[in-house]
């Protein structure tokens, strides 16, 4: 999710002016609140609510990062990317949900 925000950050100064500030915003908040998650669910025992919102934020951001690829924000290959790095972390974050409730069974 880091090297994913390094990308991030300056894709979004590449948006029109007036999407910079509504779309690439939010979407720059939801990727930092998702990466705050991941880093509460690494230094923390019960783990299931960031977890929670940690993928539930993965599945905004791709409904996000489809919304800016249709207004033609972002071209194809950079959609590719955000698609394939959110989704394997998606896979990531759903592993690590299955191992956590293994672990509470």
């Amino acid at each position: 999710m880091h090297r994913f925000l390094l990308w991030l950050v300056p894709t979004i100064e590449g948006f029109p002016r007036s999407q910079k500030f509504m779309l690439g915003d939010r979407i720059q908040s939801i990727a930092l609140a998702v990466l705050e998650a991941l880093i509460e669910a690494t230094n923390s025992r019960s783990r299931d609510r960031q977890l929670s919102e940690a993928n539930l934020g993965l599945e905004k951001l791709r409904v996000l990062f489809r919304i800016a690829k249709d207004l033609r924000h972002l071209d194809a290959r950079r959609y590719e990317h955000a698609a394939r790095t959110l989704d394997e972390v998606g896979r990531m974050v759903g592993g690590w949900i299955k191992t956590n409730c293994a672990a509470q069974s």
